[in-house]
């Protein structure tokens, strides 16, 4: 196991690995979206181009990259100043964004990554589906239409993503927005 000075060493290093579950947080997409993207994806400055991801041969107990989505359609993600801000500091090593010593990370690696850091902060381990979902419940308390979350996300319906949906803010946030609407 390795120590919490040598982790958060870590955490503030351009590590491909920790940048990605980074940026994820800002883009909310799925995990197997986030370790296939190529840097051929990002050809407008502020939009990532998601048609790809990678799944797991159940047969072989293998990763592949597949020329589609779940939902078999591709959406364009925006990217906000600080999402660009970190995608300037990757380091290119491939046709792949999220590389480490010349190879894709795989979703599994972005598990491990979750795993180790909520181990250093003394927190129960998430799932890295729980990143869309905290992505989605912020934007929605900053007052992003919900018809644009569902797009980001890339759900055909409005319940889906409503689903992943849960209210982020403390309690006195919440009361200082009720009673601003409620004046």
């Amino acid at each position: 196991m390795q120590s919490p000075l040598h982790l958060k060493c870590r955490l503030t290093t351009l590590d491909a690995s920790f940048l990605a579950v980074k940026i994820n947080f800002l883009l909310g997409l799925r995990v197997g979206e986030l370790v296939a993207l190529k840097w051929s994806d990002w050809s407008d400055v502020s939009h990532l181009h998601i048609v790809r991801e990678e799944i797991r041969d159940q047969t072989e107990n293998r990763f592949e990259v597949v020329e589609h989505t779940k939902t078999n359609q591709d959406r364009f993600v925006i990217l906000v100043p600080k999402a660009i801000e970190t995608l300037k500091r990757i380091e290119r090593q491939g046709e792949y964004m999220f590389m480490r010593d010349g190879k894709r990370i795989t979703a599994n690696r972005i598990a491990v990554i979750l795993r180790m850091f909520a181990r250093y902060e003394g927190i129960s381990v998430k799932s890295s589906h729980k990143m869309r979902k905290t992505y989605a419940s912020n934007l929605n308390a900053s007052g992003v239409p919900l018809d644009c979350i569902r797009e980001m996300l890339g759900h055909n319906n409005l319940n889906t993503t409503l689903g992943y949906i849960y209210n982020p803010l403390t309690e006195s946030q919440t009361y200082d927005l009720m009673a601003k609407a409620l004046q």
